[in-house]
């Protein structure tokens, strides 16, 4: 049944597994690995004209960082691994993080409708549209961005009180920030506070960051990236209705790091997190050969890469896809590789992890380019981190 399956209660799944011996300082890393990057991420960089670039792998723990390029075209400050970027679409999985830990908290079910954490949604088509729909991109077609006439609260919610869905709740999924923005925004309310504070005081703290920002601190500006789009002017993300929610994330490649090691093995977390965790890398619905988790985007591992590259081709992201709901949802502890790009005008990031090997790459770039590049060259680390691992 529809609603049971998305209630994915969070004392109901398992927490990730453990890992033992996890080192926490960066490896150096032995020549055939460095040489396995710098082959994909080299040409990348070339043909797309990537300013710079910072490359994060761990393996069972232990980390190694790759850098190429500069963080700035006009001061010529290089990259390294404590350089923020940008993460865009790539912020959802912290947003789905905060979802999965307002409900292992007993704030929230994923059950419930949207309207019950928004009353002045009431009488609207939020009334039958649950929070595991909007975190699944379910909803019934919200768009891929919100009018242009969008700017703020009051006109948000204007928007959502006169959307109509154009297909049943859980039968379609659309890519959306509008969807999965509303998800954290309801999150958060149904926590009592502002989703940026919950964020930087709450969720970032729990899983062990302490540079990973929704608003980068003035002390740390020197450190944060200018990007570059067609133009090649140095640019970062604007304001924009939901922003923090859907793209809103400013990390560095050490602590992309730190963040997929908790997502791979939950070591070192409360109870609370890894339950958290653990509902991100649930299935909820089956598109093609690609299963929806909450942010992450996840395959049944071995994947090959013409199939990771179909989930995240452009077809699925702009257009609405049938799903096959999968009732109960799959468990997070199985053999998968969890997936997710991101981008802003100015940035591009990628990020992969195979929890059952404890292997995980992020590429962090301060160009948005295809993501068709991005997958194909971290699959090829990936595959080098399998020999190097063995």
């Amino acid at each position: 049944m529809l609603l049971s399956r998305r209630q994915a209660l969070a004392g109901s799944l398992l927490a990730l597994p453990l890992l033992s011996g996890r080192s926490a300082t960066a490896q150096t890393a032995r020549p055939s690995l460095r040489q396995a990057v710098d082959a994909a991420i080299v040409p990348l960089m070339q043909a797309h004209d990537v300013p710079g670039m910072a490359v994060a792998v761990t393996i069972g723990g232990k980390r190694s960082f790759f850098n190429y390029g500069v963080a700035s075209r006009e001061s010529g400050q290089k990259v390294g691994e404590d350089t923020l970027f940008e993460l865009g679409s790539l912020s959802k999985t912290f947003t789905a993080i905060l979802g999965g830990w307002a409900q292992a908290r007993g704030a929230l079910a994923f059950g419930d409708k949207a309207s019950h954490h928004w009353p002045a949604l009431a009488g609207s088509s939020f009334d039958e549209i649950s929070l595991i729909d909007l975190g699944t991109y379910t909803a019934g077609g919200l768009p891929l961005q919100f009018p242009a006439g969008v700017k703020d609260e009051a006109s948000m919610l204007g928007y959502f009180r006169s959307w109509r869905p154009a297909f049943a709740p859980g039968t379609r999924r659309l890519y959306s920030n509008p969807s999965i923005g509303l998800f954290g925004y309801l999150a958060a309310r149904s926590l009592g506070q502002p989703f940026d504070a919950l964020m930087q005081g709450t969720i970032f703290p729990g899983l062990g960051l302490k540079r990973a920002f929704i608003t980068v601190r003035a002390t740390e500006m020197e450190s944060y990236a200018w990007g570059y789009a067609k133009a090649n002017k140095p640019i970062r993300v604007g304001p924009g209705a939901l922003d923090s929610e859907a793209y809103g994330v400013k990390i560095s490649a050490a602590e992309m790091a730190r963040y997929l090691e908790a997502v791979i093995d939950g070591a070192g977390l409360d109870d609370n997190f890894r339950r958290a965790i653990a509902v991100t890398q649930s299935g909820y619905d089956r598109i093609g050969g690609m299963v929806q988790g909450l942010g992450w985007e996840m395959y049944d591992d071995p994947v090959g890469l013409d199939r990771l590259l179909a989930g995240n081709s452009a077809e699925m992201a702009r257009n609405a896809n049938t799903v096959a709901p999968l009732d109960p949802p799959l468990p997070a502890r199985r053999p998968l590789l969890a997936n997710k790009t991101g981008s802003t005008n100015g940035f591009g990031a990628y990020a992969a992890f195979v929890p059952s090997k404890a292997l995980g790459v992020a590429m962090l770039a301060n160009r948005s380019y295809p993501n068709e590049a991005r997958v194909t060259a971290a699959y090829g680390i990936l595959s080098a981190l399998e020999k190097w691992a063995g």
